[in-house]
């Protein structure tokens, strides 16, 4: 789904309030502060990130910097990142500087890869909306600085809903039923694909799942609470009924022809994927409008805090040997009003919403008007009012990256129909709960 992560605020990451003790094998952090804050410049920082307008946004950096200047390398994606990141922390070539999300903060601060910067950025904290501010902490300690929100929604091709006498979903019960009727016009309503599985992930949140939680001095897992069975059977419901494209984003070319084109209907997105449509449409510009994602039937509207910029961050790691300058240099990029508009647009940068305290007032920068059209004016007040029903209780916990992973190699068999949703979540309630006794940490499954 590569639906979104934050927000106005963030999913809480493992927590700052809780005593890690047992819940965290060998919670890493610097104790002894920044040896190199007195070096004299300039210093070259590494910084690695996969964002679009990134490198931009390092050009004007390092024009308006003498002491500090920043070598970014560009890396694919999310995933990739952690994969990288991994390789380098053992190999001690660690970057001074990454762009992250909120889900993996406390797997790397559990790793000792992440340096508490508190008394370098711990002043700023009002600049940023509380939630955000939240997403980069761990019992308290600050590990980087907030980038972004993402707020999320369903963009819908207008033309195709209307021709085929459809009304844009508000429920998940309505959204199945268009797709049953655009299936008779060999239309998909969306697209599942296989190496994806932020699709159960979000609508398990939006639900009211909660895969981890905190219990006492221990870590508490439930794939299979009331909340992922309700996300399972709008997802089983779907597939089952051949609902769903299956373009796996490894041809990101072809997946965006598809929605070009009117293969596909709809996506549940957040701001900064409309960057990608933005810049790979030919045909189908002014035909798409935003309109709010999906209820659950009965239920108020709740919108997930989603994956991918969930937490969108840049974090110091711990074998940076300039981390009062890292911490400086994150600052900047989330916080100067330029560098801000720029990576908010669609078009120069990701439309991320920043993560500022004051982030609706960049909502009119964070979406498209080339592509929604007569729908552009309608579509900021369909953002503006998802940042307002956002999860906010989510909890990531200190073995997600590896839990994910596992959830990924599996999802591509509930895409296949090779196995039921359910028999997924079954599978990896007994796989997290071994996963994380394996590694020391106390839980409760």
């Amino acid at each position: 789904m590569n639906s979104t992560s934050p927000r106005r605020r963030f999913a809480r990451v493992a927590v700052a309030s809780v005593a890690l003790t047992g819940l965290l094998a060998a919670c890493g952090g610097s104790d002894s502060g920044d040896d190199s804050s007195g070096a004299s410049g300039p210093v070259t920082l590494p910084f690695w990130g996969w964002a679009n307008g990134q490198e931009t946004l390092v050009k004007a950096f390092n024009a308006s910097h003498k002491d500090i200047q920043l070598k970014y390398t560009k890396v694919t994606d999310q995933l990739t990142m952690q994969k990288q990141l991994s390789n380098a922390v053992k190999a001690g070539n660690a970057p001074c500087l990454l762009q992250n999300t909120a889900e993996y903060v406390t797997t790397w601060v559990s790793q000792g890869a992440l340096a508490d910067i508190t008394e370098y950025v711990g002043a700023s904290e009002d600049k940023f909306n509380a939630g955000a501010w939240a997403g980069v902490q761990v019992q308290g300690k600050v590990y980087g600085v907030p980038t972004s929100s993402a707020p999320a929604f369903t963009i819908y091709r207008t033309d195709v809903f209307k021709k085929y006498g459809l009304d844009a979903p508000a429920t998940w019960d309505d959204f199945i039923t268009a797709g049953k009727e655009l299936k008779k016009h060999d239309i998909h309503i969306t697209n599942y694909a296989g190496e994806d599985p932020s699709t159960l992930e979000v609508l398990a949140m939006q639900a009211g799942a909660h895969w981890y939680a905190i219990d006492g001095d221990s870590w508490k897992v439930n794939f299979q609470d009331e909340g992922s069975l309700k996300a399972a059977d709008v997802i089983q419901q779907i597939i089952d009924n051949d609902l769903n494209s299956k373009l796996s984003f490894a041809d990101y070319a072809a997946v965006q022809r598809n929605y070009d084109k009117g293969g596909t209907a709809t996506r549940q997105i957040s701001t900064w994927q409309m960057s990608g449509m933005v810049q790979n449409f030919t045909d189908s510009f002014g035909d798409w409008a935003l309109t709010p994602w999906p209820t659950y039937k009965g239920e108020a509207a709740k919108t997930p805090a989603g994956t991918n910029q969930s937490g969108g961050m840049n974090l110091v790691t711990e074998q940076c040997e300039y981390k009062k300058q890292a911490a400086e240099a994150a600052l900047w990029l989330s916080t100067d009003t330029d560098a801000v508009k720029s990576m908010a647009s669609p078009e120069t940068g990701s439309g991320v919403m920043p993560a500022l305290a004051d982030s609706d007032a960049y909502v009119a920068e964070a979406i498209s008007e080339k592509l929604l059209g007569d729908h552009y004016e309608p579509g900021k007040k369909v953002v503006t009012d998802s940042l307002g029903t956002v999860t906010t209780d989510w909890v990531y916990g200190p073995n997600w990256t590896a839990m994910f992973t596992e959830l990924q190699s599996e999802w591509g068999k509930v895409v296949s129909k090779e196995q039921k949703v359910t028999d997924l979540l079954a599978h990896m309630q007994e796989w997290t709960v071994k996963d994380l006794k394996s590694r020391g940490i106390n839980v409760k499954g």
